[in-house]
């Protein structure tokens, strides 16, 4: 079975997650990857001390991990994928058994910045959304999914998140074979996207 990688990279709340739906409507036979499922414990982070460990860097994820399963994927084989518990800032003990399928999708917002991982990637897709959209965005979901007050989603945000976005992920639209301005809701650049993803379940 010959396998496709998409990677579909932007900042936080960029609309990454739009771009996979508006993909799976029409790709019945995927696979979804999604980096931050692969981030390192770090459960002595709670609201009070919530930038004693920078989640907005590169080197916060397990790459090891993730670069073995995007491999054993690629080449026909299933993988435990890991889960995160953002509320607890840990891996839990439960995986999901992820098959192998004809297209597989990673969603993160370093995957570009990985030389490894876009060795990998058969289409690179940056999602492009501006700031103050995309921290609305997080503002809403850290609050209401991840039990954040909203002095300490601001406070990350302004320390680490903008910061991490302006040196690890802003630059890496270089490496993108397509730039989405607005996620998904880009006609124009998503019907680029769905003819690629056609094809491969030709």
């Amino acid at each position: 079975m010959e396998v496709k990688v998409i990677g579909i990279c932007g900042g936080t709340g960029s609309g990454k997650s739009t771009v996979v739906r508006k993909i799976s409507e029409v790709c019945p036979q995927f696979v979804i990857i999604e980096q931050d499922n692969y981030y390192k414990s770090a459960d002595f982070v709670n609201n009070s001390n919530i930038t004693a460990v920078n989640f907005d860097r590169p080197d916060a994820f397990d790459s090891d991990l993730l670069h073995k399963h995007l491999y054993t994927l690629k080449a026909g084989g299933s993988i435990e994928m890991p889960q995160y518990d953002f509320v607890k800032h840990k891996r839990m003990d439960e995986t999901v058994h992820v098959e192998p399928a004809p297209l597989i999708i990673l969603d993160g917002l370093f995957i570009l910045n990985d030389p490894e991982i876009r060795k990998l990637l058969d289409l690179k897709i940056f999602v492009d959304t501006p700031a103050d959209i995309r921290f609305i965005r997080r503002l809403q979901r850290d609050i209401q999914e991840r039990g954040r007050t909203m002095e300490s989603v601001i406070k990350q945000y302004l320390e680490v998140v903008r910061p991490g976005h302006q040196n690890y992920i802003e630059p890496t639209k270089e490496f993108a074979d397509i730039i989405i301005p607005e996620g998904g809701y880009n006609e124009k650049a998503m019907s680029v996207i769905i003819s690629f993803v056609t094809h491969i379940n030709d």
